[in-house]
């Protein structure tokens, strides 16, 4: 049997890892169930982030293989039920206003941003998390063909301008 000093010894020690476990996971739970629940939580939106990371470079990698120009467009449902999507961009080329249209094909599903990171120098990226879904039938496939739609729109403008 356990000593009674061995008992407490070990209770600190899994009070010290619990703890240490709650500040990682950045848990605001008081009973040790629900930082266990949060950690988990927090892992599994870890390997979420992975996946996707894995995604991006796949498709970076794709595109510079095939010598590609076209933009790849990948659109994520967010789990928890809010309704929102993570919606990655990349371009090659860049265009004037590129962004303002991509914003507004996600104004006109009703998708609001969230947050977003944007970049616009030479090639365009934009990664961004859109909420508030009004319609149902806005899924990832409608919310990819309206950026690519708004992508394609900016492109074609943009070559009728170089014409003139």
């Amino acid at each position: 049997m356990m000593s009674r000093e061995r008992k407490k010894q070990a209770a600190a020690a899994l009070q010290e890892k619990l703890k240490i476990l709650r500040s990682i996971t950045h848990s605001h739970a008081l009973s040790d169930a629900s930082i266990i629940m949060d950690a988990s939580a927090y892992i599994k939106e870890l390997k979420q982030k992975v996946v996707r990371l894995n995604q991006e470079i796949a498709c970076a990698q794709n595109a510079l293989r095939h010598g590609s120009s076209y933009p790849t467009v990948t659109v994520e449902t967010l789990v928890g039920g809010h309704g929102g999507f993570l919606i990655n961009v990349f371009s090659d080329k860049s265009c004037p206003g590129l962004l303002v249209s991509v914003l507004e094909a996600f104004d006109e599903l009703g998708l609001s941003v969230l947050q977003a990171t944007a970049s616009c120098a030479d090639s365009f990226r934009l990664e961004a998390v859109g909420g508030e879904k009004v319609a149902e039938n806005v899924d990832e496939h409608v919310v990819k063909q309206a950026v690519l739609q708004a992508i394609r729109s900016c492109s074609e403008s943009g070559s009728e301008q170089d014409e003139e």
